[in-house]
């Protein structure tokens, strides 16, 4: 079968351009590797030109033309989705060049590779912390820079993300029937979040786990976890009246009315 000819002049450049950065990387000649890289780093060919800008980086340390470099090699790992070195290497930057003209959007996307790094909020958090420690030096450093609006939505969307894995590993215990301690964790979780866009979901877990640990509870501790109950439900409707779970919340009120006058009868 014949080869289409798009195929064999694809395959011809491919090798001519990796040709190219293999004669660049083993040859001695400076401004072969820095020419090369430069006009790669144009193409959008990151992966090639970091290559090279590993090469470049050392032969230019202590000189002039490092701070050009490093910029260059760290915003190439950036884009290859190296965000761990990239950062790294934008940090090295800001801390070699503070005063330089790319000193804060160095810094921006120090703070954005840190950003890419975080992980599920289901998963450990260390790397989202100090993403967020980051992206606030940045806006501390920088407050009336253009890419403001940008770090703080960066910032809003991983303090949402630990206190998404707050509110779930609180909820957790609820799940599994350990209400006590469902109880605990909830609270902590409101105390220590005191703004946090799962405050109602929290406050509606914290009265289902204390209705339903009143109800099952023995007689001569039972009221007063009913009248706690109670005030938790009063509480989730003076502060969410609207809530999606307010039918769910007024149902397990019922069951806790009921449990009352039972026990106000006996």
């Amino acid at each position: 079968m014949k080869v289409p000819n798009y195929i064999v002049i694809l395959t011809l450049l491919l090798f001519i351009g990796c040709s190219d950065l293999q004669k660049a990387l083993k040859s001695e000649d400076v401004a072969l590797k820095n020419d090369l890289a430069l006009e790669l780093y144009e193409q959008e060919k990151y992966r090639k030109a970091a290559k090279l800008f590993t090469q470049l980086k050392e032969i230019y340390r202590g000189k002039p033309q490092a701070e050009r470099i490093v910029f260059f090699y760290a915003y190439s790992l950036l884009n290859t989705r190296n965000y761990i070195l990239a950062a790294y290497e934008f940090e090295t930057f800001v801390k070699a060049y503070p005063k330089s003209q790319k000193a804060a959007e160095a810094y921006f996307l120090m703070a954005y590779a840190h950003y890419k790094t975080s992980p599920n909020f289901s998963l450990d958090q260390t790397d989202t912390v100090e993403a967020i420690d980051k992206i606030q030096e940045f806006i501390n450093r920088y407050p009336d820079d253009e890419r403001m609006p940008e770090a703080n939505a960066m910032a809003k969307e991983l303090r949402e993300k630990i206190e998404k894995k707050g509110f779930e590993t609180a909820k957790q215990y609820n799940t599994i029937r350990d209400y006590k301690a469902a109880l605990t964790a909830l609270d902590n979780f409101i105390a220590d979040n005191p703004g946090t866009s799962f405050r109602e979901a929290a406050l509606f877990v914290q009265f289902s786990a204390a209705a339903t640990l009143a109800i099952n509870s023995v007689q001569y501790i039972k009221e007063k976890r009913l009248e706690d109950a109670k005030s938790k439900f009063e509480n989730f409707k003076r502060l969410y009246p609207n809530s999606d779970h307010m039918q769910a919340a007024t149902e397990m009120m019922e069951d806790i009315e009921q449990e009352i006058r039972t026990f106000a009868s006996n």
